[in-house]
């Protein structure tokens, strides 16, 4: 059995319409995993526990294709995450619920699921129970709703959109997310207690590159994630680490306590970094583990990076959170789609208009009148300015516009 786990950012109090145990609070966040006592309530799960191809009758939502998850309701339900995390400042706990679902990956192991990650195992109340995941059963109530509301998507998808919706939410980057995680069938598939990171270890900059190499991750990875506790909150009885209240976290927002790692700690940005570097408040929360990000001569370069260059954050963030995101993940279709409209429809789909210029020949431009020609030759064989051509259309254009160019040429002679 592994000692207490390093937190991700602590997780901000819920709101207690959300009828959450007083025993059994949001821990921590951020991938120090905090630990606290752990839950005895085992959370109800909806049937729909075995990976699922999408089976939707519902006429609200379409069937493009037979995912693991269906990415309509994978939209609708990011939709749905952001009206719950502007009601229940939720954003720590669910950063560390994808987090911590996904920190199990073990790079060695090419089995799946034994190998661990993104497959939405910590569903189960076997896993729940590890130390370092106590009071995550809160951020499981809290998208159970939303869960049985949308059949047609997997946990593993929905705890990793929940974790990279809480952070663009925060105000920080833009998550390049994939889809169509598969989910594990039964608690027999958990992995083993032991594999997330530790507060404080004898070495902490050793410690964390022993979990995160172990992951696939790097030293720019190790410190832009940790950028992440520039969310959420500790509480001492739960992690043993922290202050009871701070002058920051006394009056909530949600249940009021604990001790944060930046002052608003429901934020996402560089203050983290800049907090930690001045070291010129002790109502700020400060871990071995981010001590190490400017003790170690690698960490640092990228910590005191970060201090000065927000952007520079945020994209490595990005990225890094991205690949946390797919670690050890079971992916149908095999290579993942995207939910995000990166593109405009229209604008991808719109053709070519034709530019009479084109097709001028030598040094020569082709006279207004010649153009117009050109433009009623290839308007006679079904084009137009914003409608290309027929393919079987396009040689005989070809033909008529290298004859037309061609006396264009001797005239000019």
């Amino acid at each position: 059995m592994a000692s207490p786990t390093h937190s991700l950012p602590p997780t901000a109090a819920l709101s207690a319409t959300q009828r959450l145990s007083p025993a059994i609070r949001p821990s921590s966040i951020s991938f120090h995993f905090l630990s606290s006592s752990s839950s005895s309530a085992s959370l109800r799960l909806s049937s729909n526990q075995r990976r699922s191809k999408v089976r939707v009758s519902d006429g609200n939502f379409t069937t493009p294709k037979c995912f693991a998850s269906n990415p309509d309701q994978l939209k609708s339900a990011r939709e749905d995450i952001k009206d719950l995390l502007k009601t229940t400042f939720s954003h720590p706990i669910m950063v560390r619920l994808g987090w911590h679902d996904a920190g199990t990956y073990n790079k060695n192991i090419e089995e799946w699921p034994q190998r661990g990650g993104a497959n939405g195992s910590l569903r189960f109340d076997v896993e729940q129970k590890h130390a370092a995941n106590a009071g995550l059963v809160n951020a499981l109530k809290l998208l159970q709703p939303i869960k049985d509301k949308y059949a047609g998507v997997t946990w593993a998808d929905l705890f990793q959109l929940a974790s990279a919706t809480a952070i663009e939410e925060a105000g920080g980057p833009k998550i390049p997310m994939k889809c169509g995680r598969v989910d594990v069938t039964g608690p027999e598939q958990c992995p083993e207690e032991g594999r997330l990171p530790d507060a404080g270890p004898p070495s902490p900059a050793s410690h964390l590159r022993d979990v995160f190499y172990r992951m696939g991750l790097t030293d720019k990875d190790i410190v832009a994630l940790s950028g992440a506790h520039s969310l959420g909150r500790a509480r001492p009885d739960r992690s043993g680490w922290g202050k009871p209240e701070t002058k920051y976290t006394k009056d909530g927002p949600g249940a009021p306590g604990g001790q944060s790692w930046t002052v608003k700690w429901l934020r996402f940005d560089s203050s983290y970094f800049k907090d930690i570097k001045e070291k010129r408040d002790e109502d700020l929360l400060v871990l071995p583990t981010d001590a190490a990000l400017f003790e170690d001569p690698s960490f640092k370069v990228f910590a005191e990076k970060y201090a000065v260059d927000e952007k520079a954050l945020f994209d490595d963030y990005a990225e890094a959170h991205a690949k946390l995101s797919n670690l050890g993940a079971k992916f149908d279709p095999p290579e993942g789609f995207s939910i995000n409209d990166e593109t405009p429809a229209a604008a991808a789909a719109a053709p070519e208009k034709f530019v009479a210029a084109k097709y001028s020949s030598g040094k020569r431009e082709l006279s207004d009148s010649m153009k117009q020609k050109i433009r009623a030759e290839y308007e006679g064989f079904g084009g137009s300015p914003d409608k290309p051509l027929q393919t079987n259309y396009f040689l005989n254009i070809m033909i008529v516009i290298a004859v037309l160019a061609l006396l264009t040429s001797l005239l000019g002679n």
